[in-house]
């Protein structure tokens, strides 16, 4: 067996999936693609990439072609993961891996695919995570941290979805990260970020993006089966180099003494265990679920709830803050206070779905109402503001805060969350919740539950019953969609 001390290469690598779209449905891999990368000289050395056959057909959903391109038809006659199981290992084990977002999600899927053929799993040496490791540094000037942002920032082209491709760019968008930051640290109190023109913005670059989008730059050219690269004779010539070290999380090789190195400027160690850390959440993108961000992790909390005639349109903004899942998140507000919106008297159409589940195993509940013309306007301006502040090459699809599905266009609703948190082994929802009988001049009481009992909820919550609603607006981005989700702070449910 070859040692890891004799695989020095950089095993980058990228894994597309299937999308699941029911609780406990789980994913399956759908393409693995891969490339050894000299870790010296930064050049590819092999490459690898195949699709892969799922167990059931039937798992790639509507929803999983969207996100990745991969049908049913193109992976009908590719091998199971079983049959791809020896080369994956054969790639991965023992070498450093490298990937955007592998940590809390290739890694994950990888692990759970070879325990279900019954395989030990590959090991890596050492694993690079470009989203940890960017995350510090690229968060502000380049937009969220998605592989798409960062490669329209230096104008590399869009991305594709598709394994092999997106680890190119991987590669590239690292190798251009790495020498910015290298020029920036060469003259730190010259060049800072906010001095830098915006690589979109050169001639340079735009043709690069222009050669990447027909195939013939740098990002998908093959590598050349005639190179031979001795990684262990020549010194580093790329400031990447400076991130493979010791205090990045990688082991320190090929003769490079930590001890004379420069000093790591990264320092990802607690972000890389806030990322190990932190539950990988369900890929829920259908028009009632994100899990880019939960309503007890809003940026910034207010108490105060506007009703209709208090709100101003034209004071309608949008801002960033930074959040602790990426470097920002967007934040809808109204004269700069984070906008939060009562109403009275909505009528619920459809009762409590619980469709999806959470990380943990919870149900993700949400229920559906009617709206006023007067709310449609104020949520149409919101979703109007989010939408134009959402870059329109981030691959995800706006999806409207208000549903009018067709032969129902008059009869509009809105979906509203009911958050939950877990404290210890017990759970409960974060909406205060409060009943009034419809007959009577008292005051509300607070509903004090006996357990996480869903049905006890749906019991009050039911078709046809009145709620005011004290809501929060929460606009979010994940898994090629958009859009807001109303999180229910407050309700009272009126009953007869």
């Amino acid at each position: 067996m070859v040692s890891s001390s004799d695989r020095p290469e950089i095993a980058f690598f990228d894994l597309e999936t299937t999308v699941p779209t029911r609780p406990g449905q789980g994913f399956a891999i759908l393409e693995f693609g891969s490339i050894l990368v000299c870790p010296r000289k930064l050049v590819e050395l092999e490459s690898y990439e195949t699709l892969v056959k799922p167990h059931d057909l039937s798992l790639i959903s509507t929803l999983s072609v969207r996100a990745n391109g991969i049908t049913s038809d193109a992976v009908v006659s590719a091998p199971t993961f079983s049959d791809i199981a020896d080369k994956v290992y054969d790639i991965l084990h023992g070498r450093i891996w490298a990937g955007h977002n592998i940590i809390r999600f290739d890694c994950v899927r990888l692990r759970d695919a070879f325990a279900q053929i019954n395989r030990a799993p590959p090991e890596p040496k050492g694993t690079i995570d470009s989203l940890a490791l960017l995350t510090q540094r690229f968060g502000r000037r380049a937009g969220d941290m998605k592989m798409a942002s960062l490669a329209k920032y230096f104008g590399l082209g869009k991305q594709s979805h598709r394994s092999l491709d997106d680890v190119r760019m991987n590669l590239e968008v690292l190798k251009y990260c790495a020498t910015v930051l290298f020029l920036e640290s060469s003259l730190p109190d010259i060049f800072t970020e906010k001095s830098w023109v915006s690589p979109n913005a050169t001639t340079r670059n735009r043709s690069n993006g222009k050669l990447a989008a027909d195939g013939s730059g740098p990002s998908t050219s093959p590598p050349s089966s005639s190179r031979n690269v001795d990684c262990n004779s020549s010194p580093p010539t790329h400031p990447i180099f400076s991130l493979l070290t010791s205090d990045g999380g990688v082991p320190v090789q090929n003769g490079v003494d930590p001890v004379h190195a420069q000093p790591d400027p990264f320092d990802l160690g607690p972000l890389v265990d806030n990322i190990e850390n932190t539950p990988v959440e369900a890929n829920e993108a259908m028009e009632e679920e994100s899990s880019a961000a939960t309503a007890s992790n809003t940026i910034t909390e207010s108490t105060e709830f506007l009703g209709l005639d208090d709100v101003s349109i034209p004071s309608i903004t949008v801002t960033t803050a930074p959040f602790f899942r990426g470097p920002q998140k967007i934040q809808i507000l109204h004269r700069d206070t984070p906008l939060q919106i009562r109403c009275d008297a909505l009528k619920v159409r459809f009762g409590l779905s619980r469709r999806f589940v959470d990380h943990a195993g919870r149900p993700r509940l949400s229920f559906v109402v009617n709206v006023s013309p007067n709310l449609c306007g104020v949520l149409d301006a919101c979703d109007d503001v989010a939408k134009r502040f959402v870059d329109s090459d981030s691959n995800s699809e706006w999806r409207p805060v208000v549903n009018r599905k067709p032969g129902f266009y008059n009869s509009p609703t809105i979906r509203l969350q009911l958050p939950t948190v877990a404290e210890g082994d017990n759970v409960r929802w974060i909406t205060e919740i409060y009943q009034k009988e419809l007959s009577s001049s008292s005051s509300a009481q607070r509903v004090v539950f006996s357990s996480y009992d869903v049905a006890e909820l749906e019991s009050l919550i039911r078709p046809g019953c009145l709620v005011d609603a004290f809501f929060s607006l929460d606009p979010y981005d994940y898994q090629q969609n958009a859009g807001i989700r109303l999180v229910a702070k407050k309700l009272i449910v009126g009953s007869n």
